[in-house]
């Protein structure tokens, strides 16, 4: 199934784009999938299936994220952020 992938801060820099969109049934899929295609974005941000400390997911921009068996539905949007994000 497809998601949206949203990514801000840190993430948008090493992945190079704002909003991608990836595959998988949970979240640690999804990491997993923008690892593999975005490796400097692996670097820094995902550690196999799942956030490395300091980033956060949130799921629709309704709930945060951190679990890599978080189901996800067809059409979800993933927001990636570091955790120090904010105004």
């Amino acid at each position: 199934m497809q998601v949206v992938v949203e990514l801000f801060g840190i993430a948008r820099a090493r992945a190079g784009v704002a909003q991608t969109t990836a595959h998988g049934h949970c979240l640690g899929d999804v990491l997993a999938d923008l690892a593999a295609r975005f490796p400097r974005l692996a670097e820094s941000c995902i550690a196999g299936r799942t956030l490395r400390p300091g980033f956060t997911a949130n799921l629709g921009g309704q709930r945060f994220v951190t679990a890599q068996e978080t189901a996800l539905s067809e059409g979800d949007t993933v927001l990636l952020l570091p955790l120090d994000a904010g105004g």
